[in-house]
């Protein structure tokens, strides 16, 4: 019998998306969120759909004093967690307003970092299981468009790498999503480009593919591996000239 899937940050596209992928592979499924009693109606479609269990559970990635408890609340440890927590704030609204700026650090790195953390201590005890965090392709090189996000998705991202450092020889594995353009709720207010912006579903699949092959880092799509490689690449005399 499969061990659950625990989404954190259940409400977001990508997360619903992440939670039908493995529950259509006949992964039970721990669906956590602030209010996880709104999200009836998503336990109720995965249950109906694809014949798995459900479980709801409440979780605020910002009370990390609460973060232990939380997970001892879990019927069951997962075998898999998928970290979906994340904000994207207007870039403006970050430099003008330091309260906004700290929120936008402790959704997108702080929060992420320190359940995983609690994770990883559980899963290392017991030997086995797979921590997943969406990151972002927005922390590979800092820009002047988003780099208070951009800097909270770089350190999540090396947290990411070390915490899969240090669990490679106990048997658990850490996967670093980095997503791309995504059409999402989030992103609705952009205009993007097609061929750069994947749907909710492709980076749920990913994700699937990913845990079962025991990826490290995937980008999503695929192609933003050559495009974060040339962004990377940009000399800095000349990246700092440019409006990226």
């Amino acid at each position: 019998m499969n061990l659950p899937v625990l989404i954190l940050g259940a409400r977001s596209d990508m997360a619903r998306a992440t939670a039908r992928a493995f529950a259509a592979r006949g992964y039970p499924i721990q669906l956590a969120a602030r209010n996880a009693d709104s999200l009836a109606e998503d336990k109720a479609d995965l249950e109906t759909r694809y014949g798995v269990e459900v479980s709801l559970h409440d979780f605020d990635a910002l009370d990390t004093d609460g973060h232990e408890a939380f997970v001892d609340s879990l019927p069951v440890l997962p075998g898999v967690a998928v970290c979906a927590v994340g904000t994207m704030g207007e870039q403006s609204e970050n430099e003008a307003d330091a309260a906004k700026a700290v929120l936008e650090l402790r959704s997108n790195f702080e929060g992420p970092a320190i359940l995983l953390g609690v994770l990883a201590n559980r899963f290392a005890a017991r030997g086995s299981g797979t921590l997943v965090g969406i990151s972002s392709v927005a922390g590979d090189r800092g820009r002047a468009s988003n780099y208070v996000y951009g800097s909270a998705k770089a350190g999540f991202t090396a947290f990411l790498s070390g915490l899969r450092n240090r669990l490679a020889k106990q048997n658990v594995h850490v996967v670093t999503v980095k997503p791309g353009f995504v059409n999402t709720a989030m992103t609705a207010h952009l205009d993007l480009p097609e061929k750069l912006t994947a749907e909710p579903q492709e980076v749920g699949f990913a994700i699937v593919s990913a845990v079962e092959k025991s990826r490290n880092v995937i980008y999503v799509r695929s192609i933003w591996w050559l495009v974060m490689l040339i962004i990377r690449a940009i000399p800095e005399a000349i990246f700092k000239k440019t409006s990226i």
